[in-house]
């Protein structure tokens, strides 16, 4: 009898580690649901090859990465999506684009950590983990703090991002003066922006002053006058800074049409949002100092070399945020002793990346990003 009882607690013994063995032994399935064909085939290439440097950069097999097709549209990302919490996955990175979220509340069980940067009207369980509207302005209004700017002009073009701005302005109480809004068109936005800074008006204050000094007899007169001439407009601006929340060509234009009515940025702070260290901004030097929030510039060149080293192919600002984004997830994962909940995206939490700090807090991600400047042809870390 006591040979068999003795067999018994062996056999429950065996079994007991065996099952621990396995549960140690079983994978952590993440997925991955990016474009893999069509147009835009080689942003999830990119982003697969940048995951995998992660991967092996972290170095622990716990965590399986399960990359899915999601074709650049709604219905395909669901589809994929569907399978692969049938294969039991409960958080995915992706999608890359914002319009293929528009069905994944249909999976209430799954986390997706999105690449977008947009805050309005996600599902539930997408979390947007791009670089969004409240961190810039988190780091503008610090920078508009430390040098006492509290008359900013935001100046917002009519766009389908205008409502993230507006927003963020809210989240963040920025100080500001006044929000703006402008039409792309050419035409249209060199008379906006004229009557934004009563340009007529000064320039007409200037041509009656000249005036009135030429019908006087004073000391130093012709030279006073020849000192009028060379301005473009007389009188003060009751603005001490913009942010023109742009981009691209739409930036120039935009900071070319205050030059133009004589706000240059030797009298006031040109402030835009993260421009990712566009070069071609280095060139206009009639504009500069130009300033903008952003992430790590040495980080993100030093990942820029080594992805061209490992695979012969030039990274962009997706395959950088992705391979943030695995760790982030693996960060969360570890920390939750290697259990996979909903929860471990709603505790306050930070995350380290190569972008910078990633704060966690109720299903949101911000980020503690550098300020920069635009000057001397050169990009200037400023905090």
């Amino acid at each position: 009898m006591k040979t068999f009882i003795k067999l018994i607690i062996f056999v429950a013994i065996t079994i007991c580690a065996f099952n621990q063995s396995t549960y140690a032994q079983e994978k952590i399935k993440i997925g991955l649901i990016v474009p893999l064909s069509g147009d835009n085939f080689l942003i999830g290439e990119k982003i697969i090859k940048s995951i995998r440097m992660a991967i092996n950069k972290i170095n622990d097999e716990k965590i399986e990465i399960i990359p899915r097709d999601t074709k650049s549209n709604p219905i395909d990302t669901l589809k994929v999506s569907k399978d692969l919490y049938q294969e039991g996955v409960r958080i995915i990175i992706g999608p890359v684009f914002n319009e293929s979220t528009k069905y994944l509340d249909e999976l209430e069980e799954v986390t997706f950590i999105s690449f977008t940067n947009k805050l309005i009207d996600n599902p539930k369980n997408v979390i947007s983990a791009g670089v969004n509207a409240i961190s810039q302005l988190q780091t503008i209004k610090k920078f508009n703090d430390k040098n006492n700017l509290s008359k900013s002009i935001f100046l917002i073009p009519r766009s389908e991002f205008k409502k993230e701005i507006e927003i963020a302005i809210n989240k963040t109480n920025i100080k500001h003066k006044k929000v703006f809004y402008y039409d792309r068109e050419p035409t249209k936005l060199t008379k906006q922006i004229e009557d934004l800074t009563n340009y007529q008006l000064r320039k007409k204050n200037l041509e009656d002053e000249i005036k009135r000094l030429e019908g006087l007899s004073f000391k130093d007169k012709e030279r006073k006058i020849q000192n009028l001439k060379k301005k473009d407009s007389l009188g003060n601006i009751d603005f001490d800074s913009v942010v023109i929340a742009d981009f691209d060509e739409n930036l120039k234009s935009v900071a070319t049409s205050l030059l133009y009515t004589d706000v240059s940025s030797k009298r006031i702070s040109y402030i835009t949002l993260n421009q990712w260290f566009d070069e071609s901004l280095l060139k206009e030097t009639s504009l500069h100092p130009i300033y903008f929030p952003s992430i790590n510039k040495k980080n993100y060149e030093l990942f820029m070399n080594n992805f061209k080293k490992t695979y012969d192919l030039s990274g962009d600002q997706l395959s950088f945020l992705s391979y943030d984004l695995f760790g982030l997830v693996y960060f969360l994962i570890y920390k939750n002793d290697f259990k996979v909940s909903k929860k471990i995206f709603y505790k306050k939490n930070k995350f380290k990346g190569k972008i910078g700090v990633f704060e966690i807090n109720k299903n949101t991600i911000t980020h503690q990003l550098n300020f920069y400047s635009i000057e001397n042809n050169k990009f200037k870390k400023i905090f």
